[in-house]
């Protein structure tokens, strides 16, 4: 749907879109063309929406009930990720734009990845680190899909100097920062007030912080306001979600997903599928939007190419 709204209003210009058409069609999304290759999108039509079926779709997802979770929409979404980067690393396009897929729907299908970020660092070949952005705050996930119980035993000091790097390493060839300041959120309240509230931020994170050049750890509760006006151009989130509601809070509709360590430009949407709402037309694809609008930017400075977008 988000899809099909940016098609209606011309906003998918220089995109190959991957997925199924008859999905596609269903949604609404009018004229399609169907391309071997996004080499072909110079033959569509203006008013058609490019679509490169991948091999290995499931049969009949047109005919899949809306709003329910189904491993073969799971599977699907697969296929599509990696039509997606198969064609990136074969210089056919220039980088990806995803939309949201499900997790559930992902893991029912037998998939291994929690998600996008995970996924797409595996068929890369690299490490990952996911970043929210937007004009007014950038958030760096040290962890992501785990439960909040395993965060203290995942965040070691490799962890947050490697992400520290890959965020350095971003920042400079996607956002042209030479010197960017960052800063680490810290994991404990009052950032463990020197051990009353745990130790884990003298124990880990102050050293990690030192080593990678951090400001901090800071305190939650004041290292998002602290960046927000200024003095540092991202924050390092320990916890997925103190990292997630920072950024929405600040930015929900317009923030974008940016996977920092690939060799390729990586985009998506600051939210998931909204399972609940789908078919209903309240879907808002200003986030989705944003992120076509800045992996063509960041696709024009690594070089011209279309952009695929990962269909579910």
């Amino acid at each position: 749907e988000i899809i099909r709204k940016a098609f209606q209003l011309s906003e998918l210009g220089g995109v190959v879109v991957i997925g199924d058409v008859a999905v596609l069609r269903r949604s609404g999304a009018g004229m399609t063309a169907v391309v071997e290759h996004p080499a072909d999108l110079a033959l569509v039509p203006p008013a058609c929406l490019p679509v490169c079926v991948p091999s290995g779709l499931p049969a009949g997802l047109a005919a899949l009930p809306v709003g329910v979770i189904d491993a073969r929409n799971g599977a699907a979404a697969a296929r599509c990720i990696e039509a997606a980067v198969r064609w990136v690393q074969q210089g056919a396009a220039a980088g990806i734009v995803t939309a949201p897929i499900h997790k559930e729907a992902l893991a029912a299908a037998g998939v291994p990845y929690p998600g996008h970020t995970e996924m797409l660092g595996a068929l890369a070949g690299c490490e990952t680190t996911m970043m929210l952005a937007s004009d007014r705050l950038r958030v760096v996930l040290v962890t992501t899909h785990i439960p909040l119980r395993d965060v203290s035993d995942a965040v070691s000091e490799a962890l947050i100097v490697s992400t520290a790097q890959r965020t350095r390493d971003g920042l400079r060839a996607l956002y042209g920062i030479a010197e960017p300041r960052l800063a680490l959120c810290a994991l404990n309240p009052h950032a463990g007030d020197h051990g009353r509230f745990g130790d884990e931020d003298d124990r880990v994170l102050a050293p990690a912080a030192q080593k990678a050049g951090l400001v901090g750890p800071l305190p939650a509760d004041t290292v998002f306001v602290r960046a927000l006006r200024g003095e540092f151009d991202a924050v390092l989130a320990p916890v997925h979600d103190v990292g997630m509601t920072a950024i929405k809070v600040a930015s929900f509709g317009s923030a974008v997903n940016v996977t920092l360590g690939l060799p390729f430009p990586r985009t998506s949407p600051d939210h998931g599928t909204a399972i609940d709402i789908v078919g209903t037309g309240r879907v808002d694809h200003g986030s989705f939007r944003e992120a076509m609008r800045l992996a063509a930017r960041l696709c024009l400075s690594a070089g011209s190419g279309t952009v695929p977008v990962s269909v579910t």
